[in-house]
């Protein structure tokens, strides 16, 4: 059996591109952000996106034929663990979200005109796209009480209903709206997907609200979360995506390699903070010795190592099980990582910013900011509770109470069994013939 840990060289190339490239020409944006508006945020990324069309890596998520690379997720998650490394990469590559994940769902169920009109355009960059389906009175953990409806009246649908958290919404041209159609139906057939241009009477983007991560009151920029009212929206039916009741279905194929992404960038930050750990450890003093002396500090260090190198292991064995077998195969899989990535992220940093007490606190340093961003992680794409839950009620398939419902390693039992089968062995060693 074939088990192999090495990266193939020429893409191995490409990462070390990547990473240079990141580095180089990403991180420095990080510290003008806040004095951009999208506008000028677009016209920097323009020649970096030209950049990373002619190396090749543009919308590497999706096939040739769709202006990508075609590249699996073991690719894709080796590439966004470098990517990972600054919130503003993933948009130089064509692979941000929440454009790559609506740009797998229009591929998956969009019809050849919506792929024209919507794909094509959202894949060049000159379209930006949300997705809508959280919504602030019901229980985010926990989709199949959805609220927001979708009546089919004619040759259109209405929607109406109230959501937020459509990230990047505020700056998007159209929306992709998880809607109820059918609220009688089993829980996960009750909804359906629908293309919804933001220009369309009835649609009301509130505000962009302000979160841990975002704690400014902004609106119309990148990495909003955008709240909206949907009031009597009409839409005509062929922008119905895939059919009726097909909504879950559809959404699942974009959450599951969508987590694998989300981990491999969660890594690319906690590297990060770890490497500035170990760099605080090699010169700040305390009490007569740098703090990398210390037992605690180096405890930290072995500690982070240890669990990137574990969340590192189960995200890339998780995307090779995609590739190989699909997605059905690595949703255990896919759980295990989306709480454990989640937890060493925020353990790494919090150890990170500790060792640089006050200046860790402060905003010198991207620390806190990386901080708030960690908090997040145990909550979207499903909190860590459900997916905990999800990976014991599927290990627990596995089991079934033992007869008698003495257990399998009850010893007086086994004792009594190999007593039982052994019984002409033990009399002849224990003769005294």
């Amino acid at each position: 059996m074939a088990w192999d840990f090495s990266t193939d060289p020429d893409f191995q190339q490409q990462l070390d591109w990547m990473a240079q490239f990141v580095r180089a020409e990403i991180w420095p944006l990080e510290t003008l952000v806040e004095d951009l508006d999208q506008a000028a945020l677009d016209r920097i990324y323009e020649p970096l996106q030209q950049e990373v069309k002619e190396r090749g890596l543009w919308a590497a998520h999706l096939d040739p034929e769709l202006g990508g690379q075609g590249f699996g997720q073991l690719k894709l998650g080796l590439m966004h663990e470098i990517l990972g490394t600054s919130p503003f990469a993933p948009n130089a590559f064509g692979c941000q979200a929440p454009d790559s994940g609506n740009s797998e769902i229009l591929a998956l169920a969009g019809t050849n005109e919506q792929k024209e009109r919507w794909l094509h355009p959202l894949l060049a960059g000159d379209l930006k796209s949300a997705f809508s389906m959280t919504e602030p009175n019901s229980a985010g953990s926990d989709p199949t009480q959805l609220k927001t409806r979708a009546v089919r009246d004619g040759d259109e649908y209405v929607i109406s209903g109230h959501k937020w958290f459509s990230s990047n919404a505020s700056i998007a041209d159209f929306l992709i709206v998880m809607a109820v159609t059918d609220p009688e139906a089993r829980p996960h057939q009750r909804a359906t997907m629908f293309i919804v241009p933001v220009d369309t009477p009835g649609v009301n983007i509130l505000r962009d609200v302000a979160t841990m991560e975002h704690p400014r009151d902004e609106f119309g920029k990148l990495g909003g979360h955008a709240e909206i009212i949907y009031e009597d929206v009409r839409i005509p039916a062929e922008n119905r995506l895939g059919g009726e009741g097909e909504g879950f279905l559809i959404s699942q194929q974009r959450l599951y390699p969508g987590r694998i992404h989300h981990c491999m960038r969660w890594l690319g930050v906690a590297h990060r903070a770890f490497d500035m750990l170990c760099e605080r450890a090699t010169y700040r003093e305390s009490h007569g010795k740098t703090l990398g002396e210390h037992q605690t500090i180096q405890n930290w260090i072995a500690d982070s190592a240890a669990e990137m190198q574990a969340a590192r292991l189960l995200t890339l064995h998780a995307a090779w099980k995609m590739d190989a077998d699909g997605v059905a195969a690595a949703r255990q899989d896919i759980s295990l990582i989306k709480f454990y990535g989640a937890r060493v992220l925020h353990d790494v940093i919090d150890r990170a910013l500790q060792a640089h007490g006050s200046l860790g606190y402060s905003t010198d340093l991207p620390l806190e900011a990386m901080y708030r961003f960690a908090r997040a992680a145990r909550i979207y794409d499903g909190p860590d509770e459900v997916h905990r839950q999800s990976v014991a009620r599927q290990i627990l398939r596995g089991y079934a109470p033992p007869p008698g419902e003495v257990p399998t390693e009850h010893v007086p039992t086994r004792r009594a069994a190999a007593r039982e089968r052994f019984a002409d062995l033990l009399e002849a060693v224990t003769s005294n013939e």
